[in-house]
């Protein structure tokens, strides 16, 4: 559909403008010889595949007829509505919960929508990215988390 498009074209977009702010962290003679750049640039061509694949995705998707486009166009202003307001309450909420708490339960919200019926694979996809994610940054790369309800 066009509206996935234009995601795709706003996220290739955001992307670009991060890869060129990236550029602008400086690095120094001494220490990591990749420096404080390698992190940024693997997310970003990490953004870089993820839109392509989207264009991908939405290239297979069929036309949506006139009489479905009304429709389809609400519920897609819903959606995108919906998953801004979410992402704000996690944000919101990101502190004093924690990133595990408040990681796992936006997570598993959000694939509740989009991933439906498959509960198995949403409970297993929620807890192990969060949980690797965080071993990643806290325990391998030393970065702090807010610990929030679980002390740990």
């Amino acid at each position: 559909m066009m509206i996935d498009r234009i995601i795709g074209a706003a996220a290739l977009l955001l992307t670009a403008v991060y890869l060129y702010a990236t550029t602008k962290i400086p690095t120094l003679d001494i220490g990591d010889p990749l420096g404080p750049k390698a992190f940024p640039i693997l997310l970003g061509i990490v953004m870089i595949a993820a839109a392509i694949m989207l264009f991908i995705e939405t290239s297979k998707a069929g036309p949506v007829t006139a009489k479905e486009a009304p429709a389809e166009s609400r519920r897609h202003l819903w959606m995108i509505g919906g998953v801004t307001a979410w992402t704000a309450l996690y944000f919101g909420v990101f502190d004093a919960a924690g990133y595990l708490v408040a990681t796992v339960v936006y997570l598993f919200a959000m694939m509740a929508v989009f991933n439906r019926g498959k509960w198995l694979a949403n409970v297993l996809t929620t807890v192990l990215w969060a949980v690797g994610s965080y071993v990643l940054f806290v325990k391998i790369l030393g970065v702090s988390l807010p610990a929030g309800l679980l002390k740990f």
